[in-house]
């Protein structure tokens, strides 16, 4: 039996090499996972295959995007089964088809708004539907703004701007809905993330939270919402305890439910290292992508181009 992570009604065991690749091929590492309604479960990688999809079982069952994109960064299931991909190195989000068809193109390849104009795109970073199937477009690197579109791709209007009040961001890492319309967003390096209605109205914040990454929020009406935790960005605090990197649980209204695979100290690893893209499945499973080479990198312990690095695991649910 793998690890054990979580308490009560969320506990899940780790399942050990969940994923089975090609001989020879690398993911890199994961910026987004997706399921469909299959189960099917969709990898959205920084390698030489983008898009990687397998079974529950982590069966290998294909790949496409090749050639397609910049950089991987964000990654929604429509609920037709159709998959809005975001590249922030690219400043663009492509709707395609589960096969990879293009369906839309939002921004111009290769063409980056000025930096915090508040004009699409500079580095966007992710995307979620409304329930009346309008787009909305995080984007956070280059810009502190959400953008509104409709379905087919006309700019209704935006909101935000760089700053720590109510409304304002630093970094739009990620966003979510729920099926009452309202818009969850991680604003990243605030540690919170803020609730606004389908208007861009501020309504709340969830405070206590270090450096969301990832929002999965199963749609439906008073969900649960997973968070996936970025730990220390330096190296002053790298071997800080319960900051994460972690998996936290919470109600719809912000109130934690569970923490998963938290930093105990040092000596001590998570079971994860730089979660970024957070999915779940039908049966409850939880599925995390991890940029955990970008990560490394950052807090000054690179990875070899040589060597392979954990970046996706499967949380399995347990009855």
């Amino acid at each position: 039996m793998g690890r054990l992570l979580g308490s009560g009604d969320h506990r899940y065991e780790v399942v050990e090499g969940w994923g089975k690749l090609p001989n020879g091929w690398r993911f890199g590492e994961v910026a987004g996972v997706a399921v469909d309604r299959k189960d099917r479960v969709y990898v959205f990688t920084r390698g030489e295959h983008p898009m990687i999809v397998f079974d529950r079982d982590g069966n290998f069952l294909k790949s496409w995007g090749e050639g397609v994109f910049v950089r991987a960064h964000g990654i929604h299931m429509g609920p037709d089964d159709t998959v809005y991909c975001t590249d922030d190195g690219d400043h663009t989000v492509r709707h395609l088809t589960l096969e990879g068809k293009l369906l839309l193109t939002i921004g111009v390849p290769g063409e980056p708004a000025p930096y915090v104009s508040g004009d699409p795109f500079n580095r966007c970073t992710h995307t979620a539907l409304s329930p009346d199937q309008d787009i909305y477009v995080a984007d956070g690197y280059g810009n502190a703004r959400v953008h509104k579109y409709s379905p087919n791709g006309k700019l209704l209007f935006s909101w935000g701007e760089p700053g720590t009040q109510p409304g304002q961001f630093n970094i739009v890492h990620n966003i979510v809905t729920d099926a009452d319309g309202w818009v969850y967003v991680a604003d990243r390096e605030n540690h919170r993330v803020q609730v606004f209605d389908g208007k861009g109205r501020y309504e709340t914040q969830w405070n206590n939270i270090h450096r969301p990454c990832g929002l999965c929020m199963p749609y439906a009406s008073k969900p649960v919402c997973y968070i996936g935790e970025l730990g220390p960005g330096g190296k002053v605090n790298a071997q800080m305890p319960n900051i994460g990197p972690r998996v936290s649980i919470v109600t719809h209204q912000g109130e934690l439910v569970a923490r998963l695979g938290d930093f105990e100290g040092a000596g001590k690893p998570s079971q994860f290292t730089a979660p970024h893209g957070v999915a779940v499945d039908s049966q409850g499973s939880i599925y995390v992508g991890e940029v955990s080479r970008t990560h490394m990198k950052n807090v000054g312990h690179p990875v070899p181009d040589d060597q392979d690095v954990a970046c996706l695991h499967k949380l399995q649910k347990l009855a």
